[in-house]
This record gives structure tokens, C-alpha cells and sequence, in this order.
């Protein structure tokens, strides 16, 4: 017994149409990669003034990152470059820190430290920030407006992305569907146009991600795409070795396209069950189709691992059982929205599908959905980590979407069970009226005396007469399909599972794109305790300017706390004129607020050393975090200022 589908029709444009918007939309506020390293600190720090020109400049990042020669560039005032070029690995134990030698004798002003590289997850991340020598100026250092992994570059990049997850899912869960549910449906037209439309969509989307790679981590420029050399530097990295091992298997998976539509569908149409040679042959068949699956599933599997390898599964919290959850994760997801993209097709395209396939289809896909849940909530754990992550932070807001998408497809799938019990429930009178419904268009079909007759009169008309027949035996099958609502039911839950599967499929690419829940909450954490960048392993070193308004009122006031950290500190304050020379000041006071923590301001007296010169000892900070350090400076009877500085204390 069989089903059978018409064309394409309103319904089918309308659901396209809806998932088409919400697809746009959700692209359309998807923006650049997020880079899925942070840097966590930085010496010197953000924003600090330092005295003496430091030796060197160290970044702390989150997580593992790939460093160039140019991943970490000095820029002085002019933008002329500062460094020597030469990157330093300080990385300890599982502190990521990398350096770069500053060029001797650098004057005073405001350096520009800009970074670009890529995450141990093949993300692409970028960023600067400025220091000073001696005190701040003006510096002339133009910074790109369109960060790394975004604009034309990005959105191309994200395009391709996405394709591929897809061709995947239709190549992979396309042959499943035909080895596993409907064998006869390798010799169906409309299924193998999507299997080997999958098959190009994702050896051409995989092509473009090799290209598109070096501009998209590297230049932003479109125009690199053909740069040789930046090509070689790609297929030096874990992503390139990736992307080059997912081509060579592509080619393992155009052999077992061949076979499954050459001599497997040939062997499947010429399987005849009351012939006595055609039983002889089955075992062939069946060796046929059991080495078919094999190969097939070491080839989606490897396939499977190239995004294994290169993506979040590689990197963080145990990789080693990550990356075979995550494989086994993209097959269930493959054979699940694959098997129903090729069903839909099935439904709409092809002459007809057997019940027993969608039964058996259906069963497949319920075994997917218990894979897909059981890898799901270890992956779930491993890169969100705790309750609060899954709704403070863009990934855990992202998941919540994509398991609710699931939800509705699992009761979407639900109700199409539901469809397929009433459809092999059908009475026996509906049988045998398809069954004399078919016999009654083989009748119609000419012998072979009327064709030879036919022929020999005008070959024209009997051309002519075999396309009327036709019409018309399509014409009663459509008819006969329109009027049965279980099949038409059947049709629109698929219809809107594989409507779903299209939005899924867009948050699944944006989120292998978007910074883990745990890592995001891990550097937010280090974030809060140190600052918005990591203290530095060096006393605290500012200059600040201040006018009292009246003689000799104006000047600079250089403070210095030794360590810099919680405890107890050593408090050094000069204050200079413009000249440079110490200035005597009546009075000089301090006071330092952590107002995140409500405490202070702490008052410090210092004592007079000498002319210019005030000092304290034993100055107490309980806490670290960003404190507010006030100066007062008192010049005359009536004349003084206060100027205030933010300090990280460690």
C-alpha cells in the first residue's frame, strides 16, 4: 500500500515564508562571532599612567589562544609601531599569557596595545586598549570600526556556516532515510536530487569556509579570499586541517552516493519476491546494503568530527569525552531532521511512499530523539555549568530557545505518530479500492500488439496517446490522495516539523558562534574581582594635574602604593610643579572608597618627609576591586582641590 502527494502548494509557501522571516530575523540580530577566548587582564592595565616605560606587554586570555607575529601590536601616539614584534608564551599552568618586548626609550605619552587573534574554537577575537608613560596625550591611532569576524567577510562566513550544517543534515539523514526506511526510494528522482544537492551544498560551503578563513580571522578583507599565502598559513591550523579532512571524506561520501543511487537502486527495482533467481540474489542485496551502512556511518561520522575537532567540543571542560558526545550529538540531528527533511519530499514529490516506510521512519526518528536529549544535557552541562548561566548569559538565553524548538518538534513528531497509526490502520475497503484504483491504470496502459499497432500508424499519436494516459493516471491518483485526510494530515505536521527544523537549525549555527554560558561566567567572575582587566604584578604608579586656583596653586601630584595590593601598603606622594621641581604645600590628605562594597572613604594622613615629598606606611585596603583614591591638596590658608583617580587593587 501506498501514499501518495501532490505538488507543492499555498500551504507549503506559506510555512516557507513564515520560517524564511523568522530565520531572517534571527540572522538578521545574530551580528559577528562572538569570540569565545576573553582577555581577562592585561599589564600594564587598561587605562594605567605608569612612570617608566615597562620592558614588556602581557595579555591573559580565558582559554588557549593562536598567536602570530602581528597578533599583538604596540602603537605609539603617532601609530608607529613600538614593539619589537616578537611575541613571548608566559603561559603557566592554566594561566594563557602571552608578551611582546617594547622597543628601549620610549617617551612619554599614550600607547595603544591592539590584539587580534583566534580562540582555541576557531573563533576569531580582537580588541585594545591604551596606556601612558609619564602622563596621557593626545594619540593620532585610527582603530578598525568593523571588528575581526564581522562585516561582509563575517556575514559570508556566517552564510557558509550555516549551509553546511544543513547539507549535512540532508546528506546524512537523506541516505539513512533511503538504506534505512525506504529502500525503494533510491531509485526515486526528486530523493536523490536532494541527496546529491546536499552533497554539493556542503562540498561548496566547505570550499568557501577554506577560502573565506584567512580574511574572516585575519584581514576582514573580501579581496584575500585567493591569498596563497594566507590559504598555507590556514591549512596550517586546527581549522584548516579540519575543513581539508572534511573534503577528503566528501569524497568517500560521492562513492557512496553512486552506490546507493547506481547499483543498490538498480538491484532494489529489479528485486522480484516470486522469482526463484531474484531469492538467490537477496543475500547480495543484503550485503550490499549492510556494507552501505557501514561506510556510511564511518563517513558521517568522520565528517561528524571535523566540526568535532575544530569547534566547542575541542576546548574546555572534558574534550575527550565532548568530542564523541558532540559526533554522536550531529548524527542524531542528521538523521532525525534529514530523514524528515527526505520524507517531506517524499510526501510532495515523489509518486508514492509506502506506510511501512513512514512507520519505519518514524521509529528511526524516535530513537534519534532519545540520543539527541541523553547528548544534549551532558553538553548542556558542560559548556552552561550552573541554573543562573542559562538566563544571565546569550548562550543560555540561546539554548532555552533551541530546547523549546525541540519541544515543538517532539510534539509536532507526536502528532505525526498519531497520523501514521490511523494511515496503517486503514480499512480493507480503502485498500482495495487504491489496489483497483491501480490495477484500473495498468489497464489503461496499452498491450504491447496496440503499441506495436499504434507505432506502425503514427508514432506521434502514440506518444501523444501515452502522455494523455499519464496525465490522466496522475489526475485519478491526485484526486484519490486529496480526498483521504489521513494522508493529508500527515503531510502538514510534517510540513511544519520541517518549517521548525529550519529555525532550529539557524540557532543551532548561532550558538556553536556565541561564548560558552561557563566561560562567559568564569571570566565575568575574574572580571569583578580584578577590574575590567587583571591587576599588574607592580606597585601603583599615577600622576594627576591639579589647579587650586592661586600662587603656585598649580602642579602635579605623583602617588605611589606599594604593593598595590590588600593589606597593608606603602603610600608615597609628590607633588611637583610644572617645572618638575618639589613644591611645598601646607597640607596633603588621602582617601580611598571601594563604593561596590559600601566601604570607606578610609582616611590617610601622610607625614612630610621633605619638600614635595609625603609619605604613610602601613596603609590598609581590606578588599580588591576598583577603589576610588581622592588627593586633596591644599596650597594656601584658602586655596586647595581635590582630585580623584580609580585604582585596581589586587
Amino acid at each position: 500500500m501506498t501514499t501518495t502527494a501532490p505538488r507543492l502548494g499555498p500551504a507549503l509557501a506559506r510555512l516557507l515564508l513564515v520560517a524564511a522571516a523568522l530565520l531572517g530575523a534571527l540572522l538578521a540580530t545574530a551580528g559577528p562571532a562572538s569570540a569565545h577566548a576573553a582577555l581577562t587582564g592585561s599589564d600594564p592595565q587598561d587605562g594605567a599612567v605608569v612612570a617608566t616605560a615597562p620592558k614588556e606587554v602581557d595579555l591573559t586570555f580565558s582559554e588557549q589562544v593562536a598567536m602570530s607575529g602581528d597578533s599583538i601590536r604596540v602603537l605609539d601616539p603617532a601609530g608607529k609601531r613600538a614593539d619589537t614584534g616578537e611575541i613571548r608564551d608566559r603561559c603557566s599552568g592554566s594561566t594563557v599569557r602571552y608578551g611582546v618586548e617594547l622597543l628601549p626609550g620610549l617617551p612619554d605619552g599614550t600607547y595603544t596595545v591592539a590584539w587580534q587573534t583566534v580562540s582555541a574554537d576557531s573563533h576569531p577575537v580582537s580588541g585594545a586598549f591604551t596606556f601612558s608613560i609619564g602622563a596621557p596625550s593626545k594619540t593620532s591611532v585610527a582603530l578598525p570600526d568593523t571588528p575581526v569576524g564581522g562585516g561582509v567577510v563575517g556575514a559570508l562566513y556566517g552564510i557558509a556556516r550555516y549551509l553546511s550544517y544543513a547539507a549535512f543534515v540532508v546528506l546524512v539523514g537523506g541516505g539513512a532515510f533511503v538504506l534505512a526506511c525506504w529502500p525503494r526510494g533510491a531509485a526515486v528522482r526528486p530523493v536523490q536530487k536532494l541527496v546529491v544537492g546536499g552533497w554539493l551544498t556542503l562540498t561548496g560551503s566547505t570550499l568557501a569556509l577554506l577560502l573565506l578563513r584567512h580574511p574572516y580571522t585575519r584581514t576582514g578583507k573580501l579581496a584575500d579570499v585567493f591569498d596563497l599565502g594566507g590559504l598555507r598559513a590556514v591549512l596550517e591550523t586546527k581549522t584548516g586541517a579540519a575543513l581539508s579532512s572534511r573534503l577528503l571524506l566528501l569524497g568517500a561520501a560521492a562513492l557512496f552516493v553512486a552506490v546507493l543511487f547506481g547499483a543498490y537502486a538498480r538491484k532494489v527495482e529489479e528485486r522480484d519476491p516470486g522469482n526463484e533467481d531474484d531469492e538467490r540474489d537477496e543475500e547480495g542485496r543484503r550485503d550490499l546494503t549492510f556494507g552501505l551502512a557501514l561506510g556510511g556511518v564511518v563517513v558521517a561520522a568522520g565528517i561528524a568530527g571535523t566540526w568535532a575537532l575544530a569547534e566547542h567540543a575541542s576546548t574546555g571542560l572534558q574534550p575527550g569525552v565532548a568530542m564523541p558526545v558532540d559526533i554522536l550529538h550531529l548524527l542524531a540531528v542528521a538523521v532525525w531532521l534529514g530523514g524528515l527533511t527526505a520524507l517531506l519530499v517524499a510526501l510532495y514529490r515523489a509518486p508514492s511512499v509506502e506506510r511501512s516506510a513512514v512507520e519505519r521512519y518514524s521509529k528511526v526518528a524516535f530513537g534519534s530523539v532519545v540520543v539527541l536529549a541523553a547528548t544534549g544535557i551532558y553538553q548542556s552541562w558542560r559548556q552552561v555549568g550552573t541554573w543562573s548561566a542559562l538566563t544571565d548569559t546569550r548562550y543560555g538565553q540561546l539554548l532555552l530557545v533551541k530546547i523549546g524548538l525541540v519541544a515543538v518538534l517532539v510534539a509536532i513528531g507526536w502528532v505525526s505518530r498519531r497520523w501514521v497509526r490511523r494511515l496503517a490502520e486503514a480499512p480493507a475497503s480503502e485498500r482495495a479500492e487504491e489496489a483497483a484504483s491501480e490495477r484500473a491504470e495498468e489497464a489503461e496502459e496499452p498491450s504491447g500488439a496496440e503499441a506495436a499497432s499504434i507505432v506502425e500508424v503514427n508514432e506521434e499519436r502514440a506518444a501523444q496517446l501515452a502522455r494523455q494516459r499519464a496525465a490522466v493516471a496522475t489526475a485519478r491518483r491526485k484526486k484519490a490522495r486529496d480526498a483521504d485526510p489521513e494522508r493529508a494530515g500527515l503531510r502538514r505536521s510534517v510540513l511544519t516539523e520541517a518549517a521548525v527544523a529550519v529555525v532550529l537549525l539557524a540557532v543551532t549555527t548561532v550558538l556553536t558562534a556565541t561564548e560558552p554560558a561557563r566561560t562567559a561566567e568564569e571570566t565575568g567572575r575574574g572580571r569583578a574581582a580584578a577590574g575590567s582587566t587583571a591587576v599588574p604584578n607592580r606597585p601603583i604608579d599615577v600622576r594627576l594635574p591639579f589647579d587650586t586656583g592661586g600662587v603656585d596653586g598649580k602642579g602635579t601630584v605623583q602617588v605611589t602604593l606599594d604593593p598595590g595590593r590588600t593589606g597593608a601598603n606603602a603610600l608615597h606622594i609628590y607633588v611637583l610643579r610644572p617645572n618638575g621641581r618639589g613644591l611645598d604645600v601646607p597640607e596633603v590628605k588621602v582617601a580611598f572608597t571601594l563604593k561596590e562594597k559600601n566601604i570607606g572613604p578610609l582616611p590617610v594622613l601622610p607625614d612630610r618627609v621633605q619638600t614635595g615629598h609625603w609619605s604613610a606606611a602601613g596603609v590598609q585596603l581590606p578588599m580588591p576591586g576598583e577603589w576610588t583614591m581622592q588627593v586633596t591638596v591644599r596650597t594656601s590658608d584658602i586655596d586647595q582641590t581635590t582630585i580623584e583617580k580609580n585604582v585596581k587593587i589586587g
